[in-house]
């Protein structure tokens, strides 16, 4: 246990504000997209293995509007991003927008515009964040962060609020993307807000990525067909403290902050490049090519080493030294990679040594050791998950938690085989990640927010 917790202490601590918090505190907790290691596990959860509608559902909220993003918690506290679209006059005879595909084979991501197939937005949406208390499900307070008529549409499968919030324990930090990047405390009152302009997503595919959280900076990637950046600000005050151009086209990969050799640097995956910058400065530290069109999952890093995986028209997964400088590209301080049945959306879990993703949008998971990137578990179907999966997986005591979009959770053991220990079902559509925090695992659908727990 000593050698699983301290590990992950340490992580946390570096994630976020170790000056005003106990690290304790943030390790009971889930206060970031991924968990408070980053890599999708709770190290001191343990949820239920079972669970239904009716079985060790403690309590249900209704959430008003519609998106995405992953619940967090800190303490007694959970917070949700949804955005509410105001109600057209004749809602009920209105055509539903044209459904938006992917582009057709061997199209390029287009510079300057989003694509704009989907339906352009014409009524005001509500971007909104509420707090609910953690013991009974009851909301604590509701913030309208901004309403307005969004500049262009997003996918059928998507929405206008699908980045995840982050909080340090004073403060909660909601990023709804060209709506703004809002501060509020933990009563929801406004301390700041910032506008970083519109993006203009590939394809009008919509927005998604969270921001990073590390000491006293919080740092947003704005990569989209327009004119890119990453961006670092004062999180007390929102004061821009640096600013990088890049040159990618439309990511929704979320930032990854890792400490090495004592100093911290932020980590993107694109579709051009993996680049790293000085957290403190902004100054490129090492980039190295390699993932495919669309990047949406988030790097990992452990043991010296960053993960970095992706999955459209292609499968890619480097596993890259730290502590190099320059284009790493084709270089030694590749360690291993793979080129197989790699995830398109969910976000790859790295647990006790082991990095578990799946394939594509399926239920076909793979594990492989990390030191070593021998496969333990390899492309396997898990056949409860037939109904496809945007969810990242997570962990804790010794489990594995697998979410389809249908609402099925799949329990498996933290093993180098597949033992399903549970298959559960919940009425609801599942598109979010989950959090574990004690010994509730917290699921966001379509309609409700579940909190589980015997």
């Amino acid at each position: 246990m000593r050698r699983i917790l301290f590990p992950a202490l340490a992580v946390a601590a570096g994630l976020i504000n170790a000056n005003a918090l106990d690290a304790e505190v943030a390790l009971r907790s889930w206060p970031q997209w991924r968990g408070p290691a980053f890599n999708g596990t709770a190290p001191q959860g343990s949820a239920p293995t079972t669970w239904s509608e009716t079985e060790n559902v403690k309590w249900k909220f209704k959430i008003p509007g519609k998106g995405s993003a992953s619940p967090i918690v800190w303490e007694d506290q959970v917070f949700i991003l949804t955005a509410i679209e105001s109600a057209k006059p004749d809602a009920a005879q209105a055509t539903p927008p044209p459904a938006v595909e992917p582009p057709p084979a061997g199209d390029q991501p287009r510079r300057g515009g989003g694509g704009g197939r989907s339906e352009k937005p014409t009524t005001p949406v509500q971007f909104v964040i509420i707090s609910l208390d953690r013991k009974t499900g009851k909301p604590l307070w509701q913030k309208t962060a901004r309403e307005q008529v969004p500049h262009e549409g997003h996918h059928r499968d998507h929405g206008f609020a699908s980045g995840s919030p982050v909080t340090d324990g004073e403060h909660v930090f909601a990023h709804f993307g060209s709506f703004g990047l809002f501060c509020y405390d933990m009563k929801g009152n406004l301390v700041w807000e910032k506008d970083l302009g519109d993006m203009q997503t590939r394809n009008s595919f919509g927005e998604g990525t969270s921001p990073a959280l590390h000491g006293s900076t919080i740092v947003v990637n704005w990569d989209h067909e327009g004119e890119d950046f990453i961006v670092a600000l004062d999180k007390k005050t929102g004061k821009e403290i640096w600013r990088q151009k890049r040159d990618e086209p439309t990511t929704w990969s979320t930032p990854l902050v890792v400490e090495h050799g004592g100093k911290a640097q932020v980590v993107v995956a694109a579709t051009n490049k993996i680049r790293s910058y000085d957290l403190a400065t902004g100054a490129p530290i090492w980039e190295c090519g390699g993932m495919t069109l669309n990047v949406v999952p988030t790097p990992i890093a452990e043991g010296g080493r960053l993960y970095a995986i992706s999955g459209f028209r292609g499968a890619a997964l480097l596993a890259i030294q730290l502590g190099r400088t320059g284009d790493l590209t084709g270089t030694d301080a590749i360690a291993w990679q793979h080129g197989k049945a790699t995830p398109y959306v969910p976000s790859p879990l790295l647990v006790n040594g082991r990095l578990c993703f799946y394939s594509g949008n399926t239920g076909i998971l793979s594990c492989f050791d990390a030191a070593t990137g021998k496969p333990l578990i390899e492309a396997q179907r898990i056949e409860a998950l037939l109904g496809g999966v945007y969810a990242s997986p997570v962990s804790a005591d010794g489990r594995i938690y697998l979410v389809g979009r249908d609402g099925k959770t799949v329990v498996i053991k933290q093993a180098d085989k597949i033992e399903i220990l549970a298959t559960n079902k919940l009425d609801d559509r599942i598109d979010a990640s989950p959090a574990i925090v004690g010994k509730n695992i917290f699921l966001r659908g379509h309609q409700s927010l579940y909190c589980i727990g015997e």
